[in-house]
């Protein structure tokens, strides 16, 4: 009860930080007349005093003011587009140190210029993450108009190949985008050079995370492992995926959420005869120390058999076994699991064996973002996991308001007690849509559940199109052609089914 007094008396800890922003936030708006006189040269010209006064002693808190200003004013004539009031208070969120969590819609990449081009000042280098090429490609070449009238350099860090001094010119933009994945690899392999000059990355200093909960939380545990090439060892795992499918269901324990199995006593004297009668193994038990280097190709065959699952943990492509992303439903080129299980999957898929890989080095998101001396984050869906970041990362998440009042109304989530059931109300649920003219977005768990959801579709003759790692290369088209024109007798109308396997909306301006 005294909370609630409390809380009503003198607001949420959420209010009280938003409250302590508003007079920067006047002081900021109360610049722009100033700043609108600037003609571009001298726009540009302000990072330079702004480095000077900094190298002199000022602090970056006492410079905020006027350099939210300076973008703001870059932002409206490179791009158009004004950065409200609560896009500034988003910005000085991330200058904190803290996660902005904004609504999907409400400009998060804009706002990460705020604090990127603050933070950039010092001439550290900053870092901006986001959760796929695209996006990074897509901002550098956006946002970094606004970085360029006010005279800072743009990298971009993306999966194509580039060679060491293409890399090296990149950290050394005042402002650097990237994936994840690219900025994490580039530190195991600058861990793994003979010399600074070979190495790519500079110092840490400051990192804005895009989809912040998706990286540091869903993603958290993911390992980055650079491996290098061992013995090769593809006759074995052939044998092996034939020995074990001699195997029962009472020969084996199957953990299926870690992938983990174990033979049952049962299934350890099943497997002594079965490698016996094949020659795997000429004498003893295959728990004999003698034999333990066995005992791998056992539970990695095991595994491929019956806890990967292909359309779901991945696919088969042009002979390869291709890795599918759980977190955004995306193909991993070049991404291979590790200790022989890649191979025990080959061999289970009857396709080109490769050749055994061991780990060099490694290194979990979790581990790499805390490298960081200054960590930011933003997400759309961040106040679910406050207490984890606050913990983790000592990231506390302050809830930005909309700039105007949100007209949607969310619904409770529905429940069924069939997937069947499920199902028909999908079905019912866009052949409503399709009547009133709207597209439909439906997300699935697999790329099996999107293909029989697909096929319920054709069934009732229902356009669509089906977006999964097995289209990747047409993302791009499907997307531009989202909520298009029906054939036949509904050209008028404008709705569609179209849907792709992702855990989180990696497109999501696109989708819109």
């Amino acid at each position: 009860m005294l909370g609630a007094l409390a809380r009503k008396m003198f607001g949420t800890p959420n209010d009280r930080q938003l409250n302590s922003m508003a007079s920067t936030v006047e002081a900021i708006n109360a610049l722009e007349p100033e700043f609108e006189a600037l003609d571009d040269n001298e726009l540009r010209g302000l990072t330079g005093k702004f480095r000077k006064r900094h190298e002199a002693g000022e602090t970056l808190d006492q410079l905020l003011p006027e350099a939210f200003a300076a973008v703001r004013e870059a932002a409206k004539r490179s791009l158009g587009q004004r950065h409200f009031d609560v896009q500034l208070m988003g910005g000085m969120v991330l200058h904190r140190g803290q996660i902005a969590e904004m609504r999907t819609g409400e400009g998060k990449t804009l706002v990460a210029t705020l604090a990127a081009y603050l933070n950039a000042i010092p001439a550290k280098g900053v870092h901006v993450v986001t959760v796929n090429d695209y996006l990074a490609t897509r901002d550098a070449e956006w946002m970094g108009q606004v970085y360029k009238a006010l005279g800072l350099t743009v990298g971009c860090i993306t999966e194509q190949e580039h060679g060491k001094e293409q890399r090296q010119a990149a950290y050394k933009a005042d402002i650097t985008y990237g994936t994840n994945a690219q900025f994490g690899f580039d530190y195991l392999r600058d861990n793994m050079q003979f010399t600074l000059a070979d190495m790519v990355q500079r110092d840490f200093a400051y990192a804005i995370v895009d989809e912040v909960d998706s990286i540091l939380i869903d993603e958290a545990r993911t390992p980055l492992i650079i491996s290098g090439p061992s013995v090769d060892s593809a006759d074995l795992y052939v044998k092996f995926n034939d020995a074990v499918k001699e195997l029962t269901e009472a020969d084996y324990e199957l953990e299926a959420k870690t992938k983990s199995v174990s033979l049952t006593d049962q299934g350890a004297e099943r497997i002594d005869e079965v490698c016996r009668d094949k020659g795997l193994m000429p004498f003893g038990s295959i728990y004999d120390i003698e034999n333990l280097n066995l005992l791998h190709y056992v539970t990695r065959a095991l595994r491929a058999q019956h806890a990967y699952r292909r359309d779901v943990d991945y696919i088969v492509k042009s002979d390869r076994v291709i890795i599918i992303d759980e977190h955004t439903g995306r193909m991993m080129e070049g991404r291979r699991y590790g200790e022989g299980q890649h191979q025990a999957i080959e061999a289970k898929e009857g396709v080109t064996i490769q050749r055994e890989n061991q780990t060099l080095a490694s290194i979990t998101l979790q581990n790499y973002f805390r490298l960081y001396p200054k960590l930011s984050g933003m997400t759309g869906t961040a106040m679910t996991e406050a207490a984890e970041f606050e913990e983790i990362y000592n990231l506390p998440v302050v809830d930005i308001p909309t700039n105007k009042p949100v007209a949607r109304l969310d619904e409770h989530d529905i429940i069924y007690r069939t997937e069947n059931e499920k199902l028909e109300s999908v079905i019912e649920t866009i052949l409503e849509a399709r009547e009133k003219g709207q597209p439909v977005l439906v997300g699935t768990i697999s790329i099996e559940k999107s293909e029989m959801l697909s096929d319920e579709l054709n069934k009732r003759k229902i356009e669509h199109n089906v977006l999964n790692a097995r289209y990747h290369e047409q993302e791009a088209q499907i997307i531009a052609q989202a909520g298009s024109a029906w054939c036949g007798d509904h050209r008028h109308q404008h709705g569609g089914a179209w849907y792709r396997y992702s855990a989180r909306w990696q497109h999501r301006d696109a989708a819109i």
